[in-house]
């Protein structure tokens, strides 16, 4: 009995995976960062943090989505640009763009018989798909999604900021700062080994990354707060 060969593959994430894990990772770190500097100046209550870190949800979550949605959109408006060239060159070049598509595949180790054989057989099978995922390396898998992408944006940042909210909310005023550093720190290597995970990257690496970071923005923020709250 022949079993089935089964491949996982993860190629078909890369457009919102990308933008959640952005989103999330800048969720936490800049809601903390920002709560953690707050938290550090003297003269802030607890009013203060929380209208902070509340405002500071809403603006990055429109922020991240407006971004995303911009910047996906640019790239969907650069690959309909090129798609578009490419099927003018198809209609008024057909036999040079044959010739094109052979010395492609012969570049990738099929001699040349057998190349022209292949690009004859995909361009009468569909000349525009095999030009756009042989010559221009663009596919459906990979296509640029802006609302995709803009809204996995903005809710994985709100997502993001919500842990480091409670951390403030459900803490001290004294144990404010502290508090939301551990919780966000946490929260930063879980993210990051999940993200690692689910994209078949080294987990151990992907959780120092996002720790690093993480740490450093959250210390210069808090060093910054208590700087000038003490100088106010």
């Amino acid at each position: 009995m022949r079993t089935r060969h089964r491949e996982r593959h993860r190629l078909d994430r890369i457009g919102w995976l990308r933008a959640a894990v952005l989103g999330a990772n800048d969720g936490i770190l800049s809601t903390a960062s920002l709560l953690v500097g707050v938290a550090s100046a003297a003269q802030a209550g607890p009013s203060d943090i929380m209208i902070a870190g509340v405002a500071g949800l809403v603006a990055g979550a429109m922020s991240m989505g407006a971004g995303e949605y911009v910047s996906v959109s640019s790239q969907a408006d650069s690959e309909k640009a090129e798609l578009a060239l490419e099927s003018r060159e198809l209609r008024e070049d057909p036999t040079g763009e044959h010739k094109e598509l052979t010395e492609i595949y012969v570049r990738r180790g099929l001699d040349r018989d057998l190349a022209h054989r292949v690009a004859e057989q995909l361009m009468a099978h569909d000349a525009l798909e095999a030009h756009a995922r042989d010559e221009l390396g663009l596919s459906v898998t990979t296509a640029a999604r802006p609302l995709q992408a803009a809204a996995a944006s903005a809710v994985s940042f709100a997502s993001g900021a919500i842990l480091p909210i409670l951390a403030v909310t459900l803490s001290t005023r004294e144990l404010a700062a502290p508090v939301t550093v551990m919780v966000s720190l946490v929260g930063l290597a879980i993210l990051g080994a999940a993200s690692a995970g689910m994209a078949g990257a080294p987990v151990v690496r992907g959780v120092v990354r996002v720790l690093f970071w993480g740490a450093l923005a959250m210390a210069l923020t808090a060093a910054v707060g208590h700087l000038f709250g003490v100088a106010a």
